[in-house]
């Protein structure tokens, strides 16, 4: 005959199983439940693998790229002759990983694992070892996305599907599948540890997810994956000491890779949603001066006149603290809300304003687009030779950070040009040339075509005003 606590325990165990058992038949949103038992708890990633791993690629890259020399000196070539220190050419290789997003052989993967330089060729090769060509067909320096098209494919190639990321909460499950090191394609296991992390890129449109599922260098471009076998983001970074995986990776979330993946289909270019605003991250004195409760959100310290912000009555000293629903830690947190909602929609903010709660309704508008003439790639014998200039408007000065709203900016820098050696910078303000005052891109380019012993420039760099002296 059994004794009461053995009662007791085969009651609370037939009890726990029940209500195992039935919660299981629940809704989707009450499936995320602790297994009450040892036994429960034993279970296998075989079937999701089996239905995933197939749709995860590597990705090989072949470029030929010229390298300069760091000898390049007129005196030298004329002992040995005219190809001394010359620019060679080299051949340059990547591997990372992708993802399969339709059975028309889209592949989504990384901008840093195609971008080599040089005419690059791409090979894509399945799990089952079957290789094809790849196309590019769009790529994304700021989100690190890239989307390429196979060559060849049947219309029936294996693929995944997207879900929506901000379904994800922090502790779900998810599979990471990618090709670490080159070993071969590889699975490994975790949980989501963070969303929405924004302080691991410089790009002010990059928001991540956090898991600890094993990521290594390889692994980028590959698929993250959650319990019901959908993409939820892609492998991009890990944090590490020792270049190896110590628990900290990051993906994109599959919600902006799929607008991405949808830009590259149809042809249409993403546009940058523009809300015509100045906003920063609200630290613990920003919170103490406006009397909040916690420090999270993004203050307004700038509207500019006839933007979107201004006529959704946003006003200096608003504190954003969500985006239809969803929390806003900073502002980029918000211009990521606003990229995945599209252009023409609208999006209900909650803010704190005056200490009290409020809430505004804005339509997302893009910037507007940049006149012809107004941006110009530089080339010359002068300092400037391999910068593109623009001039500043209210959306390019908060695409850049800047402070300024006029004026002329570099935007880009060629690699190895000789405004990328003397040190221009993208985010740099050209004040003078020569002494003269520069406003507007048409007054620099006749300031560039004057033939000058010295030049001399003045930068605006940061809010601080820079001197640059170059022999012409």
């Amino acid at each position: 005959m059994r004794s009461l606590p053995q009662v007791w325990r085969a009651v609370a165990l037939f009890t726990a199983s029940l209500a195992f058992l039935t919660t299981s038949t629940h809704t989707q949103a009450q499936r995320r439940e602790v297994p009450p038992s040892r036994e429960i708890a034993r279970y296998s990633f075989a079937p999701i693998v089996k239905t995933t791993a197939p749709a995860v690629v590597n990705v090989y890259v072949r470029g030929r790229v010229q390298v300069r020399s760091p000898i390049d000196d007129p005196i030298f070539r004329q002992f040995f002759g005219e190809r001394f220190g010359m620019p060679q050419e080299r051949v340059q290789s990547a591997l990372g990983s992708g993802v399969i997003v339709s059975p028309e052989g889209i592949v989504v993967t990384n901008t840093h694992v195609i971008k080599i330089g040089g005419q690059a060729e791409i090979r894509i090769v399945l799990a089952d070892k079957r290789e094809f060509d790849a196309k590019v067909i769009l790529q994304d320096d700021k989100t690190d996305i890239a989307v390429l098209r196979i060559e060849g494919g049947d219309g029936k190639l294996p693929f995944l599907e997207f879900e929506d990321s901000d379904a994800l909460e922090v502790g779900d499950q998810v599979l990471a599948i990618g090709n670490p090191f080159g070993v071969g394609q590889t699975v490994t296991s975790g949980i989501v540890s963070a969303l929405s992390r924004t302080e691991v890129a410089k790009s002010d449109t990059q928001v991540f997810i956090q898991t600890d599922a094993a990521i290594n260098p390889g692994n980028s471009g590959g698929a993250l994956v959650d319990m019901s076998g959908r993409l939820v983001g892609i492998n991009t970074a890990i944090y590490t000491r020792s270049g190896g995986s110590q628990g900290i990776g990051f993906a994109i979330p599959s919600n902006l890779v799929r607008v991405y993946v949808n830009s590259a289909v149809t042809g249409q270019k993403v546009e940058r949603p523009w809300l015509g605003a100045r906003l920063e991250t609200v630290t613990r004195d920003i919170a103490a001066q406006l009397k909040l409760e916690r420090a999270t959100g993004a203050v307004v310290t700038k509207v500019h006149p006839g933007s979107p912000a201004a006529r959704a009555r946003l006003g200096v000293g608003d504190v954003i603290i969500a985006v239809d629903g969803q929390e806003i830690a900073d502002p980029r947190a918000l211009l990521y809300r606003m990229t995945t909602t599209g252009i023409g929609r609208e999006i209900k903010i909650d803010l704190i304003r005056e200490s009290l709660p409020a809430s505004v309704s804005l339509r997302i508008e893009a910037a507007p687009r940049t006149r012809t003439g107004d941006v110009r790639n530089l080339a010359g014998q002068h300092p400037l030779d391999g910068a593109r200039v623009a001039n500043l408007s209210p959306p390019l000065a908060d695409e850049l950070g800047l402070e300024d709203t006029n004026g002329v900016v570099v935007m880009e820098v060629r690699s190895g040009s000789l405004a990328e050696r003397l040190g221009f910078r993208s985010g740099d303000i050209l004040v003078s040339v020569g002494g003269a005052q520069v406003e507007t891109v048409e007054e620099l380019v006749p300031m560039l075509k004057d033939r000058r012993r010295l030049w001399q420039m003045s930068v605006k760099r940061g809010g601080r005003l820079l001197q640059l002296q170059v022999p012409g």
